[in-house]
């Protein structure tokens, strides 16, 4: 990583991306068997410990690869708008998206294109909860999980990116260069900025007219980025407190600490350590089979597990 101009480490790239869904099932069902992706840590919110944190990603759950979801299956729909995260990208390799149109289409899937923006084609859906997603072509290193049934030349590679709808373009785009990400192209009303890393580097800044927004079902809540270390966080809280952002205290995530940062275009960005990842309290040959709590809610382990609903995994992804 390397020094930028806010003084502090940039960050090299997403860490994971947040939103907030219906049913718990059924976004299982899609986002662990439509799509793929294998669900590495079933967890819960630690805020509201009777809802669900779900969390996808390749067989590790590497960073960079992750989608977490909170399931609130009583809540209002959200409305899509700024300031808003619009959509969220994932990079599958180039030459496999007529396998995803069939795929998406043979489950029920409403599929716009292949379109082309940049230098990459893409496929645009919801999945069941209206979120709007994307499967973008590219090259990746990343290892996919293949453990439900997709072939590993088609099979999702991790997060590709995400597209804001700022209220404020210009400063969303101060925030990104803050953090050290760099103005990389323009494609009509989209400014893509990258960061420097290996993986999950594009945010896209949309700089049109919308009407504002209300978060709910369907909405993408936050986009995390990678940071070094905890003592860097309590660095970037007070470089922000200076700048006046509405920023947060710095938080124990378990598997990773964090803070959140709103600046004045609206968007909520979270900065999380890379350390101690998603691996640290399960083998991971059985990631994500069974609820896993941190110490602090054993005790109420028996109470939580009544109150969340059961979750039944793709039949091809269970543990032999």
């Amino acid at each position: 990583m390397s020094e930028g101009a806010s003084g502090l480490t940039d960050t090299p790239g997403i860490h994971h991306v947040t939103g907030i869904v219906g049913d718990a099932q059924r976004n299982v069902d899609f986002y662990a068997g439509t799509l793929g992706l294998r669900l590495v840590k079933r967890t819960v919110n630690y805020e509201d410990v009777l809802r669900y944190h779900l969390y996808y990603g390749n067989e590790r759950g590497e960073l960079g690869t992750v989608l977490t979801c909170f399931p609130y299956p009583n809540d209002d729909p959200g409305r899509l708008g700024k300031p808003q995260i619009e959509s969220v990208g994932f990079v599958v390799p180039p030459g496999s998206l007529a396998y995803w149109v069939d795929r998406l289409t043979d489950r029920g899937v409403d599929v716009k294109g292949p379109d082309r923006r940049f230098d990459e084609q893409y496929v645009r859906f919801e999945d069941p909860a209206g979120t709007q997603v994307e499967l973008v072509t590219g090259e990746s290193t990343v290892e996919p999980w293949t453990g439900a049934g997709v072939p590993a030349d088609t099979a999702i590679r991790g997060v590709h990116g995400v597209a804001t709808l700022p209220a404020n373009p210009y400063a969303t785009a101060s925030t990104l260069e803050t953090l050290g990400f760099e103005l990389a192209e323009q494609d009509g009303d989209r400014i893509r900025y990258r960061a420097s890393g290996d993986r999950a580097t594009a945010i896209d800044v949309l700089d049109r007219e919308a009407a504002y927004g209300r978060e709910g079902i369907g909405t993408i809540q936050h986009v995390a980025v990678r940071a070094e270390s905890v003592d860097e966080l309590y660095e970037w809280h007070d470089l922000f407190r200076e700048r006046d952002y509405d920023v947060s205290r710095v938080t124990d995530r378990h598997y990773f600490h964090s803070l959140y940062v709103r600046g004045p275009g609206g968007i909520l960005f979270e900065l999380a350590t890379e350390r101690p990842g998603l691996t640290i309290d399960e083998d991971v040959a059985t990631m994500g089979e069974s609820l896993v709590l941190p110490d602090r809610f054993e005790d109420d382990r028996e109470m939580i597990e009544g109150q969340l609903s059961p979750i039944e995994l793709p039949e091809r992804e269970r543990s032999d």
